[in-house]
């Protein structure tokens, strides 16, 4: 499977940042299928003929005879934000392993301010804030590895 790993980049941004909550791509080599979060359900990422760590998936239980999953965020409401990660990947605070990390619970941080690293692909991707406010919870441990969709911070608005 040969994807241009710069226009997928492309893509996730532009769906992360507008107000596309799916798009599909089909040739003769790939079907390619993202969305993100819909009221009614979890976001998704579906690739046909891709490897297992293309095509992510949130970990599941049983609980009372139905499966449930591990990675549903935390509740939200007007007054806070959960930013989630756009693809899978691997956590980073910082930007080093010698530098404090971007922010710290408690830290003030401006539309567009970035909140922590993920590797997807051998790639580092800045993770943003969407809004203005304090960051209430870091929802993930340094260095962790983290699913499309899974929740990062808490964001109280201001």
């Amino acid at each position: 499977m040969d994807i241009d790993l710069k226009k997928l980049r492309a893509l996730i941004k532009t769906l992360a940042e507008g107000d596309i909550t799916e798009f599909e791509f089909e040739d003769e080599k790939i079907r390619l299928r993202l969305g993100r979060g819909h009221a009614t359900g979890a976001p998704m990422m579906f690739a046909s003929g891709a490897s297992p760590s293309l095509v992510p998936h949130a970990p599941t239980h049983e609980a009372g005879g139905g499966a449930v999953s591990a990675s549903l965020p935390p509740p939200a409401s007007e007054d806070h934000v959960v930013v989630t990660s756009p693809f899978v990947g691997t956590f980073y605070r910082s930007p080093s392993p010698d530098v404090p990390p971007f922010v710290e619970v408690g830290s003030r941080v401006q539309v567009g301010q970035a909140l922590c690293i993920i590797e997807a692909m051998k790639l580092m991707n800045e993770i943003e804030a969407d809004c203005a406010g304090v960051v209430v919870d870091c929802l993930v441990d340094n260095g962790k590895p983290v699913e499309f969709g899974q929740p990062l911070f808490r964001i109280a608005r201001s």
